[in-house]
């Protein structure tokens, strides 16, 4: 089912999204060879917890049988698509790339939850590298643009993958975005790709709802596999992956990214 928020819903995440990208710009400059995820894990950690929130993905079971994730955010390294825990802390080197993913709940009890991430080049990266990280933020903002009471989740998905591989990358297939607020994740699912415009999954965008919008973005095939702690999703080529993702609202009049 699809949760429609109200205006005063749509108000409360306003303020948790804010939070949230403040948060992330903090550890994204904190980004540098040397610098360790554990000290990333405790810096978002403190900062949510003086904002009077809550990590959102710290204990998240996907089901009632799965492993509990058990960091505040994800930091996914390089081939590391999504879901990297940010512990056991690994040392970031020159070249690398991290994937910041963190969602927050705001307040702390009975709030609102808001979703955003980020790829950051550790040091000096290859021109490669950039067009990845480059192409990957503007495949996000090319998917917000189309989101508007009346389209669809195919112009979303369709303006992903139309600029990914007119650059000469893929997108990955067996992971989407989804809805957000009053849980952590909701209905619809969001693919960042084109899918039959008469498919029971392809929604028509309504005011009032709130989606997590998120393409993830690959140099090789968009293959993936899952890594051997059961959480970490990986490229199956070893090439690297860039991942962005907003909480964007759909108003009267077209959109509001939430996360800003």
């Amino acid at each position: 089912m699809i949760i429609i928020k109200t205006k005063e819903q749509i108000n409360m995440m306003r303020k948790g999204g804010k939070i949230l990208a403040e948060i992330i710009k903090k550890i994204s400059k904190e980004v540098k060879p040397g610098v360790t995820t554990g000290y990333l894990e405790k810096m978002a950690c403190d900062l949510i917890e003086k904002a009077g929130g809550r990590p959102s993905f710290k204990g998240y079971k996907s089901m009632l049988d799965a492993k509990a994730f058990p960091t505040a955010f994800c930091a996914s390294i390089n081939d590391e698509i999504v879901h990297a825990p940010a512990l056991p802390s690994r040392e970031l080197k020159q070249g690398d790339i991290i994937g910041l993913d963190l969602g927050i709940e705001y307040p702390a009890i009975n709030g609102y939850y808001t979703d955003m991430a980020v790829t950051v080049p550790v040091g000096k990266v290859s021109k490669e590298v950039k067009k990845l990280i480059k192409t990957t933020k503007k495949s996000l903002d090319l998917a917000i643009a189309q989101v508007k009471s009346g389209n669809d989740l195919n112009d979303i998905g369709r303006a992903i993958q139309q600029h990914a591989e007119k650059n000469g990358f893929s997108v990955v297939r067996d992971l989407v975005g989804h809805g957000v607020g009053v849980d952590v994740h909701e209905e619809p699912q969001v693919p960042n790709y084109e899918i039959l415009d008469n498919s029971l999954e392809n929604i028509v965008l309504k005011e009032g709802m709130v989606i997590a919008i998120e393409p993830m973005i690959n140099i090789g095939s968009y293959n993936i596999k899952c890594g051997k702690d059961r959480l970490t999703i990986l490229t199956t080529d070893g090439k690297l992956s860039a991942h962005f993702e907003h909480t964007v609202a759909v108003t009267k009049d077209g959109y509001e990214i939430l996360t800003i």
